[in-house]
């Protein structure tokens, strides 16, 4: 799971490692499972490095090839997702989730296939997954046919919460609660600094120093003082700075490359770009008197540092 993290960029950390762990774990005893938890919590990352994990280990004691089969059901209607007559023709059109059990059963391997439904539970689309989900693992499809799961099939939901979920459906499945908070955002920093351009590599300690500074204290100030107009999570609005110092950081690039008279030295631009991204990123959730609080909580703690 540690050296998967490093070849993806990413930070193995204990609270990620450990959500892998119980992952692997659920996998074991029950063939449906739900990552519950808002987004940038890591649930794409943690069954993404576990897949690739296992799959490095194919061949030691249990552990064999993982494969991920991703979709959204939200995205699509119900007849595209389990299939539907034509009102016209009567001709049966198989749907997608259906096409990807079938092709699954059918494979004669004992690669585990985990097929990922990365989206909002709906109590419509959900309720018909429940003879899937318990013991019987049969997917019953409206044609009349019935498709028997095989064993190494794992039915995975990745969702934000159960508001909506029965019962019924809850039951049946493993529970992998991911929070973001256990996570913490310095792992975005450290992954972001670890895949900076070569002009960037020497502030990368620069960089880190002013995230220390100012990141905690901003979203701190941010939820406890601020007024959101729309609700966010800390990983979400340090990942959007991050992406807002990236293009930043390709624009010096692109002028660098240019034959303009306009130069960006990197070293002028780290705590610029830094604050501007601080600023439209952490500062930019709030409603308009909030920001006024917020520019002058940020002049106030900028105040006397020679790196701001």
């Amino acid at each position: 799971i540690i050296l998967k993290s490093h070849a993806n960029n990413l930070q193995p950390v204990d609270a990620f490692t450990s959500k892998c762990i119980q992952l692997y774990e659920t996998t074991t005893v029950r063939h449906g499972l739900m990552l519950v938890g808002p987004t940038g919590g890591g649930k794409t990352c943690c069954n993404l490095i576990l897949a690739e994990a296992l799959t490095a280990s194919n061949g030691i004691g249990f552990f064999t090839t993982t494969r991920r089969t991703i979709m959204n059901p939200k995205s699509i209607t119900m007849g595209q997702l389990y299939g539907s007559f034509d009102e016209n023709t009567h001709e049966w059109t198989d749907g997608i989730l259906s096409t990807i059990v079938r092709t699954c059963t059918n494979e004669d391997n004992e690669d585990k296939k985990w097929i990922v439904c990365d989206g909002p539970v709906d109590a419509v689309w959900i309720e018909n997954m429940n003879t899937v989900l318990d013991d019987n693992k049969k997917l019953c499809l409206v044609s009349g046919e019935i498709i028997k799961l095989s064993a190494t099939i794992c039915m995975q939901f990745e969702v934000e919460d159960l508001a909506v979920a029965s019962p019924a459906t809850v039951s049946r499945c493993g529970m992998i609660f991911i929070e973001p908070a256990a996570l913490g955002v310095k792992v975005l920093c450290l992954s972001w600094t670890e895949r900076l351009p070569d002009e960037f590599k020497p502030f990368a300690k620069k960089y880190e120093n002013l995230f220390d500074a100012y990141v905690m204290p901003a979203l701190t100030f941010l939820r406890r003082n601020l007024t959101e107009t729309a609700l966010t999570v800390d990983n979400n609005v340090v990942a959007s700075m991050l992406k807002i110092i990236d293009c930043l950081i390709r624009l010096a690039l692109k002028n660098e490359e240019s034959e303009d008279d306009i130069k960006i030295k990197p070293d002028k631009m780290v705590a610029d770009s830094f604050f501007f991204a601080l600023i439209w990123s952490i500062g930019a959730t709030c409603d308009f008197g909030s920001r006024a609080k917020f520019d002058k909580w940020l002049r106030d703690a900028t105040h006397g540092d020679e790196n701001a």
